[in-house]
């Protein structure tokens, strides 16, 4: 275990802590200050002194000379208000002048406010201008002869002084130089994460508008401004009481505004609480060797040389970035994926998009910024925090080279990539194991398991000739060419050796049986979906079957497509039903591909949910009929593209959406465990986390056990056996233990919670 202590904060472009001395001035502001600037009283002038005073520190930061620069809630705000300012003008325009600029530019990487902004107003002014995006280059800076060839049409154009998620600092000199030439067309720059990283003379330039925010610097939330040139046109957001000079009408946030002022007076001070830009990059050249040494092959996805110093954005191959953001967390880093507006999904970077980097790369992308209040301390303690996670990497056989710790487990494991499951069968004690369904994409991730943990592979098999995707067994039979236990044994087009033993079922037939250590494996035909789909039946040192992997025959939540050239509905009926001779109602199914992470499923809880499935197992002499006619109608209403995602079956899925019963706080669950003594934690976190160190704490005593995502399906018979055993699953965030109580639940486990918040929010 590698224990970790205090938190590193390592999202600094999402936001910041509050400087010490700005938390103290936003104290003072409220508890001696607190009066109104528009009071004409001592203590209203009080107020407005200070007001003013920061006001004139932020035009000395700024640059701002004698243009109009007064304070908002944030930078949203002041980005509404330049947009909404040039569209009124623009409607106040000649008729020539509003036909010949019709279009609104902005970057393609820019902020997500920007493009928001500019339709929301475009709609509401009904301005009727088309919105475009300029695109960036490979290095993420803008294309300037795009950029040329469109500016005489444009009403404004929208650029960002550093891109918050690669830290990109645009060319702000050579757009200038193309926009000098085009007076009329406005410019907005967001300049949120320019302050205080960026030396700023905005009155030395072309700039309309520049919009800052003070929580990416150390002050309070709520709290920015606008800086907007004498000439430009301005239209106020907000009306009323007239101040800001009746630019931003609404009584002024003093505490915020005294927490911004002690941040500026911080920047126009040569030694104080912040570090100076050459210390942000001996810092970032420092985590640059640090990750480097952690992550093999990791990439950087922005050039070093056109950003700042505080942000760092990388791809590790063979991960995606939840993964590495689950293990950043489990070391006590706080770092992100991407933007902070959008880190809550799971979608690719539609920066590193824009900028043409591979899919992998934005798909595993992770944000390290930090901030000028970092200090050697902190850049050391990163660093150290760093090797740890690689090691818990390393030691978790996710690498490829020897890990100085063996797993132990025996039994099914599973990997995901896009809905696609793939199933890894482990003896290790035999030391043997067997691969059904490889996908491409994790290949690199197999490999290195069964590698480190010095495995020979007994078979490398497909359950068919998958349509959303080349089988990835070619590529196994040549990179784990040594680990093949019987490389020159022949096999058929899924991968099954020719030559093998046969076994009778619960059906009076026999099959062939190949064996993975103490484990059995038998081949069923099950076509249908396609005409060679076979499944796989599992067996553990007895006659009780432990699963079935059925390819893309049945899915959770719906059967698989028929409408292929070698689909057959009818063979498909006979399909299911020998799959219900062999297996019983209540046996484990685990499919090839599981798009809404339910893990497995059982024909009792797909009769239970699909009448489709219910009409082809009931014992009547019309069944064949019935499903025939209504699955070939059902297939016709199949939409090949779910997003990038070929959809292999036709899925009548639903997620109950009531959750309340299975949820505890950390209150709830204490008290739960002193009335349940014998209920059992499960932490589902992978071992990479666990090894990390965090973990509940403060519990009643009870039995923990971790059983990762990836090993679920592993636990789920034993688990289903014993239904008054009550069980509670945690992570880091809510999440996947919540995913885990779905699936029990779903397969009538009747006694299944799960720690809402997780550990983030467990006390």
């Amino acid at each position: 275990m590698y224990p970790t202590c205090t938190e590193l904060y390592l999202d600094a472009n999402a936001t910041t802590p509050t400087l010490p001395s700005a938390l103290e001035a936003a104290c003072a502001a409220m508890r001696e200050q607190f009066g109104n600037p528009s009071s004409s009283h001592c203590t209203g002038l009080r107020a407005k002194a200070l007001l003013e005073t920061v006001r004139s520190d932020a035009r000395q930061v700024l640059g701002a000379g004698k243009a109009r620069l007064f304070f908002t809630s944030g930078a949203t705000e002041g980005i509404q208000t330049a947009v909404l300012s040039t569209l009124s003008a623009h409607l106040n325009a000649s008729p020539e002048i509003r036909a010949k600029r019709q279009l609104l530019l902005y970057g393609a990487s820019e902020h997500k406010v920007v493009p928001e902004a500019l339709k929301h107003w475009n709609q509401v002014l009904h301005a009727n201008c088309e919105l475009l995006a300029i695109p960036v280059d490979s290095d993420g800076r803008h294309d300037l002869a795009f950029l040329a060839a469109h500016v005489d049409r444009a009403v404004l154009v929208c650029t960002m002084a550093v891109n918050n998620e690669t830290g990109v600092i645009s060319d702000l000199d050579a757009i200038e130089t193309i926009l000098q030439q085009h007076p009329e067309c406005l410019w907005l720059v967001d300049g949120v994460q320019a302050l205080g990283k960026l030396a700023l003379n905005l009155s030395r330039t072309r700039i309309d508008y520049f919009a800052v925010s003070g929580h990416k610097l150390y002050a309070p939330k709520g709290i920015g401004m606008l800086y907007a040139r004498q000439s430009a046109p301005f239209t106020a957001l907000t009306a009323g009481g007239g101040q800001e000079q009746g630019q931003r009408s609404g009584t002024e946030n003093m505490a915020g505004i005294a927490g911004f002022g002690a941040v500026l007076a911080e920047l126009n001070r040569p030694k104080g609480e912040l570090c100076s830009i050459d210390d942000l990059q001996r810092y970032r050249d420092a985590l640059i060797t640090a990750l480097c040494a952690a992550f093999p092959g990791i990439v950087f996805n922005s050039p070093i040389q056109y950003c700042v110093p505080t942000t760092l954005n990388f791809s590790v191959p063979g991960f995606a970035s939840k993964e590495l953001l689950d293990l950043f967390d489990a070391a006590g880093m706080r770092v992100s994926s991407g933007s902070a507006c959008g880190s809550g999904k799971a979608m690719r970077s539609y920066v590193l998009d824009a900028m043409g980097v591979a899919p992998w790369r934005s798909l595993s992308a992770v944000r390290l910024s930090f901030g000028r209040a970092w200090h050697d301390e902190d850049c050391d303690l990163a660093c150290q925090r760093i090797a740890q996670a690689g090691n818990a990497l390393r030691d978790s056989c996710l690498y490829a080279e020897p890990s100085t710790r063996q797993d132990h487990f025996d039994g099914v494991l599973l990997f995901k990539h896009d809905g696609a499951c793939c199933w890894l069968i482990v003896d290790h004690i035999a030391k043997q194991c067997a691969i059904i369904d490889p996908v491409d994409e994790l290949c690199e991730r197999l490999e290195r398991y069964v590698s480190c943990q010095g495995f020979s592979v007994v078979a490398v098999l497909d359950t068919h000739a998958h349509a959303d995707h080349v089988s990835a067994r070619e590529r196994l039979l040549r990179t784990l060419a040594s680990n093949w236990l019987q490389p020159q044994e022949a096999t058929d087009g899924l991968g099954w050796p020719l030559s093998t033993a046969q076994r009778a079922l619960n059906d009076g037939n026999s099959y062939p049986v190949i064996s993975i250590g103490h484990f059995n494996l038998v081949q069923i035909p099950l076509p249908g979906h396609t005409d060679d789909s076979v499944g796989y039946v599992l067996f553990k040192d007895s006659d009780e079957i432990l699963q079935v992997f059925v390819g893309d025959t049945v899915l959770i939540g719906g059967i698989g497509r028929s409408n292929f050239a070698s689909s057959s509905v009818t063979e498909l009926f006979h399909s299911l039903r020998r799959l219900a001779a062999v297996a019983g109602t209540n046996t484990l199914l685990c499919p090839a591909h599981d798009y809404f992470h339910q893990f497995a499923t059982t024909l009792q809880v797909e009769c239970r949910d699909n009448p489709l499935m219910a009409q082809a197992l009931a014992p009547t002499p019309s069944a064949e009929t019935l499903f025939v006619a209504a699955k070939t109608q059902l297939d016709t209403s199949i939409c090949d593209e779910k997003g990038a995602t070929l959809m292999c079956g036709a899925l009548r899925h639903e997620v109950d959406p009531n959750i309340s019963g299975m949820e505890f706080h950390s209150a709830q669950l204490r008290s739960f465990l002193h009335q349940h003594p014998h209920a059992i934690l499960v932490d589902v976190r992978e071992p990479y986390e666990c090894a990390l160190g965090a973990t509940l704490e403060q519990l009643p005593s009870c039995v923990t056990r971790t059983v990762p995502l990836s090993r679920l399906d592993q636990m789920l018979p034993e688990w289903l056996h014993h239904p008054e055993q009550p069980l509670v699953f945690f992570c880091r965030s809510g999440n996947r233990s919540l995913l885990a109580a779905r699936a029990l639940h779903r397969l009538g486990h009747p006694l299944v919670y799960h720690l809402r918040g997780g550990l983030a929010l467990h006390h």
